[in-house]
């Protein structure tokens, strides 16, 4: 029995005060003895925590009691062991760079679509209205690399910030398909999707809960490989399990713990 649970979480929302919001949440985190990574943005909030289940969950309902926090949603998985070494909390600009200022994911969400909807397109090829569909990986290349869906989109991008060109260089080609951008959580759609729909690609999706949320209520196919993820275990199955050691691919420089 696995006794650590792994949460993934972000929110779009509006804050100030953060240094004051870092110190009284990193105090409940380290009462709670969670390890991980938050980032604290004025756009929102980013999390990869890892604690036991009881300490984590709890510290979620507290985070909750702020109502800028009470719609946020997790993914959770679980591990053998603890997958972080330590507890980090930074502040940051924005929670994902994409240096497109005027998309304001607070103000306004793009169209999403759920994981078992998505199953039911990606199974007869088209869409409700009878368009192909294509899946758009919002991902860096290393990322890649542990898998991806079929016949996915890929761009070879080393930082987020080259998505808005990489995507637009192919928008004309794409014009009459029904696209849905993923990534590992979902977060980095929550911008690419309105990027796409800024620059006239109005058939347009999010995979909502990304990677992660579509193992969890879906399973592999048609998705190929693994998850990397940003801890310890480095990547998950479509099972949500980590990957065995002689299946490994850690090599890239972006592998942070």
């Amino acid at each position: 029995m696995k006794l650590i649970l792994n949460i993934a979480a972000y929110l779009f929302v509006s804050l100030d005060g953060l240094p004051e919001l870092r110190a009284k949440t990193l105090d409940e985190c380290n009462s709670r003895n969670l390890k991980g990574t938050i980032l604290l943005t004025g756009e929102g909030i980013n999390m990869f925590l890892a604690s036991k289940p009881e300490e984590l969950r709890g510290f979620v309902d507290w985070l909750r009691l702020d109502p800028h926090f009470n719609p946020l949603t997790t993914k959770e998985s679980w591990s053998d062991e603890q997958p972080f070494k330590k507890m980090l909390f930074k502040l940051k600009n924005e929670i994902i760079r994409m240096n497109h200022p005027t998309l304001r994911p607070e103000e306004g969400r793009a169209n999403f679509i759920s994981p078992k909807k998505l199953q039911e397109w990606l199974d007869r090829g088209t869409d409700d209205l009878g368009r192909p569909v294509v899946m758009v990986d919002t991902r860096n290349a290393f990322e890649v690399e542990y898998g991806t869906f079929e016949n996915a989109l890929l761009f070879n991008i080393e930082k987020f910030t080259e998505f808005p060109a990489a995507i637009s260089a192919h928008k004309d080609e794409l014009v009459d398909k029904t696209l849905v951008s993923f990534c590992t959580g979902g977060i980095r759609c929550e911008k690419s999707g309105l990027y796409m729909r800024e620059i006239g690609m109005q058939h347009s999706y999010q995979l909502e809960g990304g990677i992660l949320k579509y193992f969890e209520e879906v399973g592999s196919p048609p998705y190929q490989g693994s998850c990397f993820v940003f801890d310890e275990r480095e990547a998950l199955e479509p099972s949500l399990d980590s990957i065995p050691a002689e299946h490994s691919i850690r090599k890239n420089p972006h592998y942070f713990h």
